[in-house]
């Protein structure tokens, strides 16, 4: 075994330099971290299944993809490569900006949402903080939480046989747990992984019981995909009166722009600048710069894909529930399904016969898998390959 001399002159094998070793020399929120789980290992899965044998729908990805408009703009910049992109992002952000009605200064540019949210953890909590969110939140919420070194107070849900809103976030809870410890609130309207969401009067009077100090995060990348009619409400036309308010979003959802990684957060600009301080320089690159400012200019192609989206969530998720399963009400592009006891072992028959699905244990609900509404040909795929394993 090779030797390594340490500053106190003492040779230390290699074993000495393992994990655990540099773990005990890392802050301490990271020490208690465990890494993104990003579910199953799909690029090894398409390569040895092939894609056209797989039917992917554990990650909530757009089934339709995204305009072509963005691909032909991703193909004009693959001429300039060779140049770093916007450091600014502006043209995008004037796109996001005339789309929402809101000043340019409000905006900022992530790649993709996960890592504004990790930076708000970073920039507004430390240790000695304390950041509230619901049971059966975001995963990020908890992980921001840790990295930045504050303690995270978990609110329960509702409860799973409420009749309006089983496992959705009990808004009048999370408002108690507030403390004069508290710098952040994570909520999310749609959900993930609950699909559940609440309404604009519930979040107006949610906010009226938060203190001015504490920063309300509301993450909506599933803003896009709830239907009309449904009440799931945008924290937009209430940050005006509400200068700790922000929001989150995303083009990876109803954009179908997953690949590319881009978010973008909307709130007050003074919130903005200081969040500008930690941005990582050119953190947006070129082709997906372009790629999201034609995006947003092709509305036809995003209503196309919600309104497929709904059609389609509405046909699965009568399916399931023909089938004898208990399905969550849902205003995204996915459902979650209880399969009861046997839940694990249904899910691992589905992969092998190529249908990947999200098992749910790591947010504390072993009895349930996300399913991503697919298009018309997968969902029947899905449902094909579930009868033969619950038979």
């Amino acid at each position: 075994m090779s030797q390594a001399v340490g500053r106190d002159g003492h040779a230390h094998g290699e074993h000495a330099f393992d994990e655990a070793w540099f773990a005990s020399r890392a802050s301490a929120g990271v020490q208690r971290l465990r890494a993104y789980d990003p579910g199953h290992d799909l690029v090894a899965m398409r390569k040895r299944l092939g894609e056209a044998n797989l039917v992917e729908l554990g990650s909530n990805e757009n089934p339709y993809g995204p305009s072509p408009a963005a691909r032909d703009a991703i193909v004009a910049q693959l001429q300039a490569l060779h140049r770093y992109p916007d450091p600014l992002g502006a043209d995008l952000k004037r796109a996001l900006a005339a789309k929402h009605g809101v000043d340019i200064a409000q905006i900022l540019l992530g790649n993709g949402s996960h890592e504004l949210l990790m930076q708000l953890g970073q920039v507004f909590a430390g240790p000695g903080d304390e950041v509230v969110c619901s049971r059966y939140g975001f995963a990020v919420f908890a992980l921001a939480t840790q990295a930045a070194g504050a303690t995270l107070r978990m609110v329960d849900a509702l409860p799973g046989d409420d009749a309006t809103m089983p496992l959705g976030h009990d808004l009048d809870a999370i408002a108690k747990a507030v403390s004069a410890r508290t710098k952040l609130v994570f909520l999310a309207n749609p959900n993930n992984p609950t699909g559940t969401w609440f309404g604009r009067q519930a979040l107006a009077t949610f906010l009226a019981q938060v203190p001015d100090e504490v920063i309300v995060v509301m993450d909506e990348a599933y803003a896009e995909m709830a239907d009309a009619d449904a009440d799931a409400a945008s924290a937009l036309p209430l940050l005006g009166a509400h200068p700790n308010l922000l929001l989150t979003r995303t083009f990876s959802k109803a954009y179908g722009l997953a690949g590319l990684r881009v978010g973008y957060l909307i709130g007050a600009p003074g919130l903005v600048a200081v969040m500008e301080r930690l941005r990582e320089s050119f953190n947006v690159n070129g082709p997906a710069l372009a790629a999201c400012e034609a995006a947003l200019g092709d509305e036809e192609h995003l209503h196309m894909a919600c309104a497929r989206n709904a059609e389609q969530r509405a046909a699965l998720a009568a399916q399931l529930g023909q089938r004898g399963l208990r399905v969550y009400p849902s205003q995204t592009n996915f459902l979650l399904v209880e399969f009861g006891p046997r839940t694990a072992r249904i899910e691992a028959d589905l992969v092998a016969r190529g249908v990947v699905l999200r098992p749910m244990g790591g947010y504390g609900l072993p009895h349930c898998l996300r399913i991503t509404v697919g298009t018309v040909d997968e969902n029947r795929r899905l449902l094909a390959a579930l009868d033969e394993v619950l038979a």
